[in-house]
């Protein structure tokens, strides 16, 4: 929204707040070593069943949020450039923690500790690295495999009567999801990730 705000009126005020209050969160919570972000402050010194605790869904959100950050963005800026340095790193990690089956787990560092499929996250991830490839960011030789696996993986939680499964409820932490669970971001994030699915395999 600041990006877009920017965009219109021109204004510096709301790309510096955006850059600004970006800035001072990424200090915060991310994780350099593992290139991913914690939901909050809460989660910075814990570790569930010894790992660290990295919400699917919220780094999701982060990641889609940087593909649309950047579509507002001159390629050549230096706001552009913070933004695809983050992207890149978290892009390079996601490619290393999908799992067997395509779905990224809901603990992304917690595979064995949560098996079951969650779909709202993984469709934000499989979004956030199409939308990689069809902008020329990333090797298509390198991610078209986790994108066509995670995809195939997302398409597989579809009901016969057309609802997206395995959608993790409201919260704020890795959990359980179900084949009947859905929720309206599940929703929007698989609609977006198909949206770039779909211009990726010449849509």
């Amino acid at each position: 929204v600041w990006a877009k705000l920017y965009n219109i009126t021109e204004d510096r005020k709301y790309l510096d707040f955006m850059m600004k209050e970006y800035k001072a969160t990424t200090e915060f919570l991310f994780d350099e070593k593992e290139s991913l972000y914690y939901r909050d402050e809460n989660y910075k010194s814990k570790l569930d069943n010894g790992t660290k605790i990295f919400w699917s869904r919220g780094n999701g959100w982060v990641f889609a949020g940087l593909a649309n950050i950047m579509t507002e963005l001159h390629p050549q800026s230096k706001e552009y450039k913070y933004f695809l340095n983050i992207y890149k790193k978290m892009a390079a990690k996601l490619l290393k923690i999908q799992t067997p089956e395509g779905h990224w787990s809901m603990s992304l560092l917690g595979q064995k500790f949560y098996p079951t499929p969650e779909t709202s996250g993984s469709s934000f991830f499989i979004y956030g690295l199409a939308w990689g490839i069809n902008n020329g960011i990333l090797d298509k030789v390198t991610y078209l495999p986790a994108v066509e696996k995670g995809w195939n993986a997302m398409v597989s939680h579809i009901t016969e009567d057309g609802m997206l499964g395995y959608v993790q409820p409201i919260g704020a932490a890795p959990g359980n999801a179900w084949p009947d669970k859905t929720e309206v971001y599940g929703t929007g994030a698989f609609l977006s990730a198909g949206s770039e699915v779909y211009k990726l395999f010449g849509g």
